[in-house]
């Protein structure tokens, strides 16, 4: 972006692309235009694992999206649902913190890394059916389910040749999307097991509905003769798209706020003081204490900022020719607004590259909305992420127990590194190995 300058073009194979390094840019793309630039460029593998695109993330900008973004933010991701299953993620913490603290007493070190993605997939399965699934089953369909994600997740970050010259599609010379049918497979039998399990809703109540697939079902019933009906396939694709990405880039969020927290002790020591503060040592954190600890929030933002997980963001592709900054664009290029740029550029953020999460406690305007431009994590506009509110409650939750419960260090051996590793989704570059130390008063609180 330095070298380039605030929009540039490149030709990956045939396909036009179009990159924008400056929040006035992405503001004329998210705001002043966001119709137009609303539609998606769907990469094979990511259709072939969403039923046909048929999710939130890759559907065209069109009446079956907007039905879909409707029923995800106002009917499964507002903060009455959330609430109602706030008791399967709250169970999920208390079982790896039990976990921790079982590694504690033994002084072992943890993947921290390994850790949080068995936390988050946990957090989702129970979320999107652990009021669906017996418990004695629900083990068995986790441990499948991580398999296919995780491999899910690979393949969709690998750049795939028939993206780039879509004639030579038919071939699929890397085998990514003979790969990716099989998880689709895979991913579709178990989403078709649960909802065999899934007992009979009676009840016209929302409050019954123990999950999101029930809500989910639930919904699809209701709106059967709409005028864009919700189908079986629409409830996979919604499914497939929380798994997806909910797992990994919370995961990754986490353990990079970790690892900086870790690296940077008198920012771990305001957490904690603030941690102590509002909740105590003979206690422990529930999600109702979130919005009375601003510090824990504004690691978020920072680290988000730092590192965001999806550091162009989803591709933008215009669905008519248009001007942005002056150039012309044409119709179906592929827009990649370079969030990692705008959110490191110096001429916004003083010192952009150090690690200081005290800079967002006095920017009240940077929410996770996107309605300031120079701090886009989630993206903005119509094609804002619709999960923004799920993501905030376990990042901020988990990270909050995480902090609270244990003081953290890197064991004698291991060396930090908080080197990124750049991709369609950003990790750490070598896992974060700590140990975890208990710092509660009692030890009855990790039980």
């Amino acid at each position: 972006a330095q070298e380039y300058g605030p929009i540039f073009k490149l030709n990956l194979g045939s396909k036009l692309t179009v990159v924008v390094n400056t929040p006035s840019l992405a503001r004329e793309i998210l705001k002043e235009q966001d119709i137009n630039f609303s539609n998606r460029d769907v990469p094979l593998t990511a259709r072939a694992i969403t039923y046909g695109g048929l999710d939130i993330v890759w559907l065209p900008y069109s009446a079956e999206w907007r039905m879909l973004r409707k029923v995800c933010v106002l009917k499964l991701l507002n903060r009455k649902t959330l609430d109602s299953i706030y008791e399967l993620r709250r169970k999920e913490i208390r079982e790896r913190t039990r976990f921790l603290y079982e590694k504690s007493q033994e002084e072992a070190a943890v993947n921290v890394g390994d850790q949080l993605f068995v936390t988050m997939m946990n957090l989702t399965i129970n979320m999107l059916w652990g009021g669906s699934v017996k418990a004695e089953e629900m083990e068995s369909v986790g441990t499948e389910f991580k398999v296919v994600v995780s491999e899910i997740t690979r393949l969709l970050g690998e750049p795939n040749i028939s993206d780039f010259f879509p004639w030579l599609a038919r071939f699929d010379l890397q085998g990514l999307l003979k790969q990716m049918r099989v998880c689709s497979r895979e991913l579709n039998a178990i989403f078709d097991g649960a909802i065999e399990k899934m007992p009979k809703l009676e009840s016209k109540d929302d409050g019954e509905c123990k999950d999101f697939l029930q809500q989910l079902m639930k919904l699809k019933d209701q709106e059967a003769n709409s005028e864009v009906p919700i189908t079986v396939n629409h409830v996979k694709a919604v499914l497939a798209d929380m798994v997806i990405g909910g797992t990994d880039t919370s995961t990754n969020t986490i353990e990079f706020a970790m690892a900086e927290l870790i690296k940077n002790p008198e920012s771990m020591k305001r957490a904690q003081q603030e941690l102590d503060e509002v909740v105590g040592k003979d206690n422990i954190v529930e999600e109702s204490h979130i919005t009375r600890l601003p510090y824990i929030v504004a690691i978020m933002k920072e680290t988000l900022r730092l590192y965001p997980t999806v550091p162009l963001l989803v591709p933008h592709r215009p669905a008519e020719t248009a001007v942005v900054g002056g150039y012309t664009v044409p119709k179906d290029t592929k827009i990649f607004i370079n969030v990692w740029s705008i959110q490191r550029d110096p001429n916004v953020w003083e010192n952009p590259n150090e690690f200081r999460p005290e800079r967002f406690l006095d920017k009240k305007s940077c929410d996770f909305h996107g309605t300031d431009y120079s701090f886009l994590p989630f993206g903005s506009g119509r094609r804002i992420c619709a999960g923004v509110a799920l993501a905030e409650r376990m990042v901020q939750y988990t990270l909050a127990t995480l902090l609270h419960s244990f003081d953290w260090k890197v064991p004698e051996g291991h060396e930090l590194n908080v080197e990124d590793k750049f991709g369609i989704v950003l990790k750490l570059k070598n896992p974060l190995i700590a140990m975890p130390f208990p710092r509660l008063s009692d030890p009855n609180l990790y039980l």
